[in-house]
């Protein structure tokens, strides 16, 4: 009996074990697996005399520095829970250009730390007529987009600067924009030159947004809408034309540039690939008409006999919602080589042509039709793609400075002056941030003013060949 009682008492022990287990894993998931309270925390954070902002629960620290800090050899000042260590090796400078992660341990327990070291830009503001320039302290350019047939003579720029900095031309002084204009920031006896690029869009151009959808107030997908309103909300001369409307015969002689930016699926519509409705595509081009194709629409090259037959994209795929995912980088594209192009003029860059599309932590659904040339369709590089479509690839993924990859930007043709067709086809090139598998809204994307200009750059540059 004593036995039975024994082993009794021992599986209820086990059971009790394992609940305990289990509410004790629930409670370390209530803190995303962070013990706030533990004696392994970072109590003081400083750099140069600036303490950090220590967040406990998610193990980050944010310094913020004056404006001319250099950050990449830095000594900081960390003060520890009493019998911690860390693998921070403070004996020698660190670079804080980028995020560092580094480890506090004290006995068994440690918990992992991000610093992010963020440098004052001189310019807090820049405004014209109230509209907000963009700001690039990288490539040290400031940026602006006024409302189509703006005086760009005579402007008075508002500008709000950092303290302790001066800049020339003043704020409230009359400038002509007509040029780029070269502000000269000066603080602590340093000077450097930022370059400001003002622009309209091209006056009096007629574009024409293409979809599926019976009329504008009909079209469905999001990323389509988002497009879409932009476009009618910065174009005077914007209007919608539908397959259905080109298929019975639509005039589209007073248009400029036809751009379709299809989002819905990876296979394009029957209604594209009817005969009439080529025909009438083919026609607009060769009448001078202009093509911008986004998102997987950039298959239709092949159908409108932009690239010889087969030879369109060759790398389609894409989620759809509620699929789709976060990832912890931020998408972008390097266009090397191709830095002066117009398309390209006044994007945020990160380094000499580079420039990011889609930021971290974003949902994303990744919808590409680009052509990836090492090992499909018999390219092997940018070169060989050239010689076999007649275009010219402008931009690639953000690794591949030799453009020999991924054509993510194209022209074409590559002959001649005459260039009417631009493609913009990699997955970040994304105008609307769905909400993820759980309805959780996504966060606003932090580079989609480089989705804007890069789209109205590539239709002022169609408007205007």
């Amino acid at each position: 009996m004593k036995k039975i009682i024994y082993k009794s008492w021992t599986k209820w022990s086990l059971i009790l074990a394992l609940i305990f287990m289990v509410s004790a894993c629930e409670e370390s998931f209530d803190t995303n697996g962070l013990d706030v309270d533990s004696p392994s925390n970072v109590t003081s954070f400083e750099i140069n005399g600036v303490a950090g902002t220590i967040d406990q629960k998610t193990g980050t620290i944010a310094v913020t520095l004056p404006y001319g800090t250099d950050v990449t050899a830095v000594n900081p000042e960390i003060i520890l829970e009493e019998g911690s260590t860390s693998n921070l090796d403070l004996n020698s400078t660190i670079n804080f250009t980028n995020a560092v992660k580094f480890r506090v341990i004290n006995g068994n327990l440690y918990k992992d730390y991000t610093i992010n070291v963020t440098v004052l830009s001189p310019i807090k503001s820049f405004k014209i007529n109230n509209v907000a320039a963009t700001i690039n302290d990288v490539s040290k350019t400031i940026t602006m987009v006024l409302p189509e047939n703006t005086d760009l003579t005579a402007l008075q720029p508002v500008i709000e600067l950092t303290e302790g900095v001066s800049i020339s031309p003043t704020s409230g002084t009359t400038i002509d924009f007509t040029n780029s204009v070269t502000f000269v920031i000066t603080a602590n006896g340093k000077t450097v030159n930022y370059t400001a690029n003002v622009g309209v869009p091209v006056s009096g151009v007629t574009v024409a947004f293409l979809g599926t959808a019976a009329t504008r107030a009909e079209i469905t997908n999001m990323d389509e809408i988002t497009a879409a309103n932009w476009l009618f909300a910065n174009f005077t001369g914007a209007k919608y034309i539908s397959f259905d409307s080109v298929l019975n015969g639509a005039d589209l002689s007073d248009v400029n540039v036809i751009w379709w930016h299809f989002d819905s699926a990876t296979n394009l519509p029957a209604v594209a690939f009817n005969p009439a409705v080529t025909t009438a595509l083919k026609n607009f081009r060769t009448d001078g008409g202009n093509l911008l194709l986004t998102s997987f629409a950039s298959q239709y090259v092949d159908a409108l006999g932009i690239v010889p037959s087969g030879k369109g994209p060759n790398n389609v795929f894409g989620d759809f919602p509620p699929n789709g995912f976060v990832d912890g980088n931020n998408w972008g594209m390097s266009f090397v080589g191709h830095e002066n192009h117009p398309i390209f003029q006044g994007l945020v860059t990160y380094e000499a042509g580079k420039a990011n599309l889609l930021q971290s932590g974003t949902f994303r659904l990744n919808h590409t039709a680009w052509w990836f040339l090492p090992e499909w369709g018999g390219y092997t590089n940018g070169e060989g793609w050239r010689n076999q479509t007649g275009g010219t690839n402008l931009a690639s993924e953000a690794w591949d400075n030799s453009l020999d990859g991924r054509v993510t930007i194209a022209e074409f043709p590559n002959t001649g002056t005459d260039k009417n067709v631009i493609v913009i086809s990699m997955g970040a090139y994304d105008w609307y941030n769905e909400a993820n598998s759980s309805g959780v809204p996504s966060q606003a994307n932090e580079f989609i003013g480089n989705i804007i200009l890069l789209t109205q750059n590539s239709i002022n540059y169609l408007a205007e060949n």
